[in-house]
């Protein structure tokens, strides 16, 4: 099944009264369900429009796009936010957690945002925790995390609902070399145990970890490829 359909999808900014912005120029773009997929380009290029889209964070000019079968046009607010929740796991560079909750609230969260119980809740959220290596410091709070260990606890909340995509935009960014290369590690885990995954990036080294690589300049795609 395919996860992202985009199709002749463009983004159009008003910047002033008499000029607009092109973000995105007519971009088509398809991910099959189990891809690990990057998208790379410079300051500028698009990408982070597109994932504002492939997220539902926002909603194209002109166009269509379907996530995971869903026709994104055809949703309200609302529903976009349901449709989130539902198929779509965010995992950011600065992490994005709770200071004040411990690792495992912070995973809880998207669960209590769905309505779960909290004994489900609870369940799940540690198991989520566990998939990532960290089930030991589930009552930690993030400050007393490394950040490579705060970027596992991040991704244990992306994948605590079971969403259709997991979406990371520069996940490596904020870490050191060697926490960036365990993050990455499970990632490539993750993608190994059916999850799709789709990486925005701007570094090489984090997009030699997926399988197909896609290349963007001045709002649209100029190069998808294959790699090893």
């Amino acid at each position: 099944m395919t996860a992202i359909a985009l199709e002749g999808v463009s983004k159009i900014y008003a910047a002033g009264s008499a000029r607009e912005v092109v973000a995105l120029c007519e971009v088509s773009l398809q991910i099959e369900r189990g891809e690990c997929v990057a998208i790379m380009g410079p300051s500028g290029s698009g990408k982070s429009t597109l994932m504002n889209l492939i997220g539902c964070l926002d909603t194209p000019s002109g166009g269509r796009y379907r996530c995971d079968g869903v026709d994104v046009a055809t949703q309200n607010a609302e529903s976009r936010a349901q449709l989130r929740l539902q198929k779509i796991g965010f995992v950011f560079q600065n992490f994005n957690l709770l200071a004040r909750l411990s690792a495992l609230e912070n995973v809880m969260l998207p669960l209590a945002y769905a309505g779960v119980a909290t004994a489900e809740r609870r369940e799940r959220a540690h198991a989520a925790l566990s998939a990532v290596g960290l089930a030991e410091r589930a009552s930690h709070a993030p400050n007393q995390l490394s950040g490579g260990q705060q970027q596992r606890v991040a991704i244990a909340r992306a994948l605590v609902n079971q969403p259709a995509i997991i979406l990371a935009d520069e996940p490596t960014g904020a870490l050191d070399s060697a926490s960036g290369g365990e993050v990455l590690a499970l990632f490539s885990t993750l993608h190994a145990r059916g999850h799709t995954v789709v990486l925005i990036t701007h570094d090489p080294q984090v997009a030699a970890h997926a399988n197909r690589c896609v290349q963007m300049r001045d709002g649209a795609i100029v190069e998808s490829r294959l790699q090893a």
